[in-house]
């Protein structure tokens, strides 16, 4: 049973958190490590694992390490990467490089169920938070700021409303956030650019090095595939697969819905050619048992994240194309820098001031270095100079334009390797509010 102390906490939490994502859990986790109070406040009425499968890059997994998540705790949810391999469209090498500490990373890369990752956040914020500290069934259709304070107007499963009060409000509310929507009235649609993607895993023997993330063909017509597990005991893994077609969007998204499950014939034949004498593509997608479509989308980059005691997080802020694997692992890092800069300034609008000053304009960058293609531009020089057919890569794109290509990426995406070794830790271990 809560304390007195632990009642009143949660009636009159520091910081309200809107969303129970990967973004809002690991903000709450954060706090709670600091010594901020919380409360969470999520729309589903059960926490479900949901989703395929996303990539945790080093400078996350980083952090997760210093929320005191272990190697032990991510092996038994996913798998640690060892390699990215681009691949052209007669299947031959384009770029590759080793990933996370094959690489030289103090810290792994991870590829994961996300719905695995995010129970395991859930599980770990019902240990340490409590159940108390979570609203579910509940979603922030607005706030109002006043006195110092700020407002959340809130609404339940039988709608019901409520409001409550905090020093600050955080938005991890996903790409439909209505914080965002206040913040920003006037904000453009959700941009789709015309990608369709198709996802969906199979259990399967992983290729390559066994841990490897494998991007083929082009940039507006391709399949990405990586396990998303340990191999079991006969040598299968779980394999993430999305396939992608760019198409004309000129009509903009008119298929129901933006997550909706589809049977594998309705676009296996967008693949038919990509077969090789180490991977038959069709054959893998018809070992599928459920496959989802949805649009590849985001949102246009906004001026700033806050609005006094209110900041946005996550999906909220900067929701982007997942070409760079880097959706969730951004997510994590603006939870721990928001906890790093209450520590600094206070659980103030100056501490919101000072996380959007140091994030919100690279990462509106980065959206829109992922909308042109993020790292997969490599397979568009490729297409544009030869039409993804070749004999020697290195007569259409030197090795040297391809490494400076992607070294390029990985420090506007926050993972350049020896920048991330050498940066102190986001949070203090031990440090508390």
């Amino acid at each position: 049973m809560a304390s007195a102390t632990e009642q009143n906490s949660m009636l009159n939490p520091d910081v309200i958190i809107s969303g129970g994502g990967i973004g809002g859990l690991t903000l709450a986790l954060t706090l709670h490590q600091i010594g901020v109070t919380c409360r969470v406040v999520e729309a589903s009425v059960t926490m479900q694992p949901l989703g395929v499968g996303i990539n945790i890059q080093p400078n996350a997994v980083r952090e997760l390490y210093d929320l005191g998540f272990t190697k032990k705790d991510l092996d038994r949810i996913g798998v640690s990467a060892r390699e990215w391999a681009l691949l052209g469209l007669n299947g031959k090498e384009v770029y590759t490089e080793p990933r996370g500490i094959a690489a030289g990373y103090q810290w792994p890369q991870y590829a994961t169920h996300r719905g695995e990752f995010h129970m395991m956040l859930y599980d770990t914020f019902l240990e340490r938070l409590g159940p108390d500290a979570l609203s579910l069934g509940a979603r922030v259709t607005g706030y109002d700021c006043m006195g110092g304070k700020v407002t959340a107007r809130l609404i339940d499963k039988n709608q019901t409303t409520s409001e409550q009060s905090a020093k600050v409000l955080i938005a991890a509310d996903g790409i439909h956030s209505q914080i965002r929507a206040q913040m920003h009235p006037l904000q453009p649609p959700i941009h789709w650019g015309g990608a369709v993607m198709w996802r969906g895993t199979v259990r399967a023997k992983p290729m390559r090095t066994g841990s490897s993330f494998i991007g083929l063909g082009t940039d507006k017509h391709r399949v990405v595939i990586y396990p998303i597990s340990a191999p079991d005991r006969n040598g299968n893994a779980l394999i993430n697969w999305i396939a992608e077609v760019t198409r004309d969007n000129f009509d903009g998204w008119s298929e129901q819905g933006w997550f909706r499950p589809v049977p594998v014939k309705d676009f296996i034949n967008h693949f038919n050619q990509f077969k090789y004498d180490w991977l038959d593509v069709p054959e893998m997608l018809s070992q599928t048992k459920e496959a989802y479509e949805n649009p590849m989308i985001d949102r246009d980059p906004v001026s700033t994240w806050v609005d006094g005691p209110v900041a946005l997080m996550g999906d909220a802020a900067h929701a982007m194309y997942p070409t760079g694997s880097n959706g969730a692992s951004q997510a994590i890092i603006d939870a721990r820098v928001i906890g790093a800069k209450f520590l600094q300034y206070g659980i103030t609008p100056a501490a919101l001031s000072a996380y959007n000053s140091d994030l919100c304009d690279p990462v509106s960058k980065l959206v829109l270095r992922n909308r042109g293609a993020g790292p997969f531009g490599l397979l568009k020089l490729l297409d544009d100079r030869c039409g993804g057919i070749f004999e020697d890569v290195n007569t259409v794109i030197p090795s040297k334009e391809r490494e400076e290509f992607m070294a390029e990426y990985k420090e506007a995406a926050g993972f350049s390797r020896d920048k991330l070794n050498k940066a102190a830790p986001t949070i203090q271990l031990g440090r508390r509010y």
